[in-house]
């Protein structure tokens, strides 16, 4: 028998997780042969623990999932052992930041509908990412630099990431911004949220102007996966003790073969892969998910 925990997870603005969803899951557990334990409120009416015993995750995970079906109430079960991460790997579009950086370029030049279905295509995992990018980038050919700036500006966070990557750092955590997208955005952003790096691709300029080509070698999914493997080898921290979190169909190789992977309000390909789903809470959900209160949030 292994020990496990339950982590029921509500709207941290709606604030909505009451006693009684505790106590169905607490009973569904048992009805079903699990040992549970008395539950542990992370966050009043926002986060809850529910340790438990047994033997297989994937069914107790199930259980819960149907007793709680059509509420809004991110569920994430885990073995209660090593919960707190020491790496942190994190996708920015659609993840770090809303929306899609590229597109949101496109949209300067009036090509905003046409990039951004590649770029859906792509992230359901319909089409090649490398393909994709380059398919996406030629269109931009001939955009000044100038653009890319005042893309920048227009950029908005995803509500908790700089408490979840600055949470994570105070406490010990190696925190990078993985990113298939490019390093203009990417340096800037791991630098205001608080990443210790940004890893991305680079888009090439000549005269202030982009060429519509990406320098060679692309970041894809595989290379997320090589740079996480990297991180751990060098930082001496087993995979085992990390997170990954991304929405998109190339964050899927670095999510499965992390210690925990989340997908953030992801596609269907990458929630089947997932051990954990975000769905309705923000990206301060990752940080209940390892028993860390509201009150130890660094900002």
């Amino acid at each position: 028998m292994m020990e496990f925990l339950a982590t029921l997870i509500g709207s941290p603005s709606k604030a909505d997780l009451n006693y009684r969803d505790v106590e169905e899951v607490k009973e569904t557990l048992e009805q079903e042969g699990y040992t549970s334990s008395n539950p542990f409120w992370i966050e009043s009416n926002v986060a809850c623990d529910i340790p438990f015993t047994g033997s297989n995750i994937g069914q107790a995970k199930e259980h819960i999932k149907k007793c709680l079906t059509g509420s809004e109430i991110d569920i994430v079960v885990q073995p209660a052992k090593n919960r707190r991460k020491k790496i942190l790997v994190a996708d920015m579009d659609s993840t770090i930041v809303k929306g899609e950086t590229l597109d949101e370029l496109a949209g300067l030049i009036g090509l905003k509908k046409q990039v951004s279905e590649i770029t859906k295509r792509a992230m359901r995992g319909e089409i090649d990412f490398k393909e994709s990018l380059l398919e996406r980038v030629s269109l931009l050919k001939g955009v000044p630099v100038a653009a890319m700036k005042e893309t920048l500006q227009n950029i908005t966070l995803t509500p908790g990431a700089i408490p979840l990557v600055r949470t994570m750092s105070f406490n010990g955590a190696y925190t990078v911004l993985l990113s298939g997208g490019f390093s203009y955005f990417t340096t800037a952003i791991a630098k205001l949220v608080g990443f210790h790096e940004g890893i991305s691709n680079d888009l090439v300029v000549k005269n202030g102007y982009l060429t519509g080509q990406v320098t060679e070698p692309i970041l894809d999914s595989n290379a997320k996966l090589e740079k996480l493997r990297n991180i751990s080898q060098t930082r001496n921290i087993s995979i085992t003790n990390s997170m990954a979190v991304g929405d998109g169909f190339n964050d899927i190789p670095m999510i499965v073969h992390s210690g925990i992977g989340v997908s953030f309000h992801g596609k269907p390909a990458v929630d089947a892969k997932a051990d954990a789903l975000i769905r309705f809470g923000d990206l301060t959900s990752l940080l209940y998910v390892q028993g860390y209160k509201t009150k130890d949030f660094c900002y």
